[in-house]
């Protein structure tokens, strides 16, 4: 369930916002940033670089490389408030950003030189237990909402990610990302949460040989829905290494279910009985924030040995050319059950567009300290996924009929590989919901 509390564009505001800004208009920024600190009630705020702490929170980004400097940032505290900031950058053709807390990975996705509006004031959850839902507002952070639903047992679905930030996708139709308008409340059904069994295990590269036949057999036998792991290699200082998350939605698996892993010789392990926000806060994956950062995806029908292998040789590759310093390479595998979009009607969302295949995103994950080699990372990741693309393919996988995650894929991947033949209804969906464009001023996918 989605609550789309905030902003619908009006068709009343007549800017035909079609173009992006020219350069010229771009010393016209601190103008409408007055404009707007005078238009708003006293439940908004407007800050300016240089300002302080509230500023730099809301241009932060969890990879600094998505960060920018804005003309100013806005943290409207109603949505009525939003709706007039949004009928100024109309009229003023004003590029601007709406990130909620900042772990879009595409630079300039969530960021702008512009007007920056940022959700932080909408943080609240509201539990109805009578209703078995919560609304839960857009600037918070997953972490915040299950520490609040903790004490209910409940728990909604949602990220695995410690730090991971409430991501404005859902509008008109799921998948949307912010084409259509600003959302800052979700409405999401709650379930119930007991403890669950799961934690991470880190294993050297003597023994991936072991890990892949593990990952192997999971992706190819699994059929219980509590049950997941996400298996990544990766690269760092000069050596790779596997970690391995396992999870189970219950305090303990049945017999069986991850003994494969469980027997390998580990480095280190974590693994164990704990709330869910405790098993989320203890993902390795958090290390690497504060550092630039890049995603891209392939899409895997299944997790063969040979495809495991072309993953370890990817990492390994680009690792040895590119990760030095602080930079680390990651290539995490996510084997989704077969049934994994059958609990939903076919165009109940924009993606996937075909729910009778059930593609697992592969994740590609960059991340580094130096900005001069922002290029070169960008350029690996697609070039990996090009080279993994060609091994699917080899293997009988039809990779040109399953999309990929659009929260993975890098920024410039076409529409059609995302979102296949419910591409035309989004667009005709953007030109009835914003016939001027309006949203088509900040960034990210759009249609």
């Amino acid at each position: 369930m989605v609550l789309l509390s905030a902003v619908l564009l009006a068709q009343a505001l007549s800017a035909a916002v079609s173009e992006p800004p020219s350069k010229w208009q771009v010393g016209r920024f601190t103008g409408v940033c007055e404009s707007i600190s005078q238009a708003v009630s006293s439940a908004s705020s407007v800050y300016w670089p240089g300002s302080g702490e509230a500023y730099d929170a809301d241009i932060f980004h969890y990879a600094t490389s998505s960060s920018s400097q804005a003309a100013c940032s806005v943290e409207p505290g109603k949505a009525e408030d939003i709706a007039m900031i949004l009928g100024i950058l109309a009229e003023n053709k004003t590029p601007f950003a709406v990130k909620s807390g900042g772990h879009a990975m595409n630079p300039h996705f969530s960021s702008t030189s512009g007007v920056h509006i940022s959700l932080s004031r909408f943080n609240e959850v509201t539990y109805n237990a009578e209703a078995k839902t919560a609304e839960i507002g857009a600037g918070l952070i997953w972490d915040d909402v299950y520490a609040a639903l903790e004490p209910h047992a409940v728990n909604v679905v949602a990220p695995r990610m410690s730090r991971l930030l409430l991501l404005l996708k859902f509008t008109i139709l799921k998948g949307g990302f912010n084409n259509f308008g600003i959302v800052t409340k979700f409405l999401l059904d709650t379930h119930p949460q007991p403890e669950v069994w799961g934690g991470s295990l880190t294993i050297a590269a003597e023994f991936f040989a072991e890990v892949n036949a593990a990952t192997a057999q999971f992706s190819q036998t699994a059929v219980d829905p509590k049950a997941q792991i996400i298996a990544s290699y990766g690269y760092a200082q000069g050596k790779l290494i596997s970690s391995i998350m396992l999870f189970y939605d219950d305090p303990e698996p049945p017999k069986g279910t991850f003994d494969a892993y469980l027997v390998i010789p580990y480095l280190a392990k974590d693994v164990k009985t704990r709330s869910f926000l405790d098993l989320v806060r203890s993902a390795p994956s958090n290390g690497t924030q504060g550092l630039r950062g890049i995603y891209h995806t392939v899409s895997v029908i299944e997790y063969t040995d040979r495809v495991l292998n072309a993953i370890i040789n990817e990492t390994s590759f680009w690792g040895e050319r590119l990760a030095s310093g602080p930079a680390v390479m990651a290539y995490s595998s996510e084997p989704f059950l077969q049934t994994i979009f059958s609990h939903a009607a076919p165009n109940s969302s924009a993606y996937p567009p075909n729910r009778a295949i059930a593609p697992s995103p592969l994740s590609i994950s960059y991340a580094w300290n130096d900005s001069s080699a922002d290029e070169a990372m960008h350029s690996a990741a697609r070039e990996s996924a090009g080279q993994l693309t060609r091994v699917l393919s080899s293997e009988g996988q039809n990779v040109k009929d399953t999309a990929l995650y659009g929260n993975y894929a890098i920024f410039g991947t076409p529409l059609e590989r995302i979102y296949g033949s419910n591409l035309p209804r989004l667009r005709m969906l953007k030109a009835k919901y914003d016939p001027n464009g309006i949203m088509g001023l900040t960034g990210g996918w759009k249609f």
